[in-house]
């Protein structure tokens, strides 16, 4: 896939942490067994954004409900029947944004998605890539803003882009060309009459001390998007990322902020950091997407990692951004969420 970071510290200890933590397969918290005979509730219903029907997750309920596997389909439809964003391809990024905004126009949802493709991403590790530079970057972006047209969309811009700055990963000579570059970025996207953007900002483990994000975000335009964006791919609960978003918040002038909840319901996995954010076993599912946050703050919460797609190739898992059939199984099968 693309985008599995989060609380990592320099790339070097990162490296190590993964040779040392890629062995164990994901687990089930025995704690929840009981909850695999409760049938999950109609998801969707209500929802304001759009379920993908043909995602991964849907696909392995098809074939688990055609091999007679029942009970695991059935958890699954936990993932399935619930919106997550879609992180359109870094080559041709149109034809899945016109075909998301078109169906989600349909059924009256806003269509969520992750524009990544930042040059030098994720500091060469497991979701490294990105544009060739920053002309082929405004290319994608303008591409990408073309095909949300008119439709509403909710974008989450660039995860780990400016935390990387913060954390040293990427080095210092690209750092104001990102910044401009997202900058860019954003002023393009909100071109679009309806469309919302969110800067990703890390989440709490990582860059532990809010502040050291403010000039960075300030640098790279967040002040003319809708906010900014917590806990992307990672596993920190509501009210510890809640928290965190506050005080950056008040740091940025009252900027509004989304949440990833799509694994985070049983919080982080402890001990060491380095290795708890790829693959970590005895994950859950956290709150469902939606906009009822209860906190003015806070304007959603989203699934903006796609669960049941590897962080990468550790702990048994596959490439970063693949499904991962077991690993989904398991965060529905410990979730608590009805």
């Amino acid at each position: 896939m693309f985008r599995q970071t989060r609380t990592r510290t320099l790339a070097a200890l990162a490296v190590l942490g993964l040779a040392a933590g890629c062995s164990s397969a994901p687990e089930a918290d025995p704690t929840t067994a009981a909850r695999e005979t409760s049938p999950p509730t109609s998801p969707a219903a209500g929802s304001p954004f759009w379920v993908d029907p043909a995602s991964p997750a849907a696909q392995q309920v098809q074939r688990w409900e055609q091999q007679g596997r029942e009970r695991d389909a059935r958890l699954l439809k936990l993932i399935a029947d619930r919106p997550a964003a879609i992180w359109p391809s870094a080559e041709r990024p149109e034809p899945k944004i016109r075909e998301a905004t078109a169906a989600a126009a349909r059924e009256g949802r806003t269509a969520v998605f992750v524009a990544y493709d930042i040059p030098h991403r994720d500091c060469g590790q497991h979701s490294a890539g990105g544009a060739y530079g920053a002309d082929a970057y405004r290319d994608w972006i303008d591409r990408f803003a073309r095909a949300i047209g008119d439709s509403e969309a909710l974008v989450v811009l660039e995860p780990d882009a400016v935390a990387h700055i913060v954390d040293g990963c990427t080095p210092g000579e690209y750092h104001a060309e990102r910044e401009q570059m997202l900058t860019e970025a954003i002023v393009r996207l909100k071109r679009q009459p309806r469309t919302k953007v969110y800067l990703d900002a890390g989440n709490p483990a990582w860059i532990r001390e809010s502040w050291k994000l403010v000039e960075p975000l300030k640098r790279a335009g967040v002040a003319n998007a809708d906010g900014f964006a917590l806990n992307v791919s990672n596993f920190q609960t509501d009210e510890t990322t809640k928290e965190y978003g506050r005080r950056l918040s008040q740091d940025l002038g009252g900027k509004h902020f989304v949440v990833d909840t799509s694994r985070n319901g049983n919080g982080p996995l402890d001990g060491d950091p380095s290795q708890a954010w790829c693959n970590p076993p005895g994950r859950a599912l956290g709150t469902p997407p939606t906009k009822k946050t209860g906190d003015p703050l806070v304007d959603a919460y989203l699934w903006i990692k796609r669960p049941g797609e590897s962080d990468g190739q550790c702990r048994g898992g596959p490439s970063a951004g693949q499904w991962w059939a077991d690993y989904a199984l398991a965060l529905a099968r410990n979730s608590s969420t009805p």
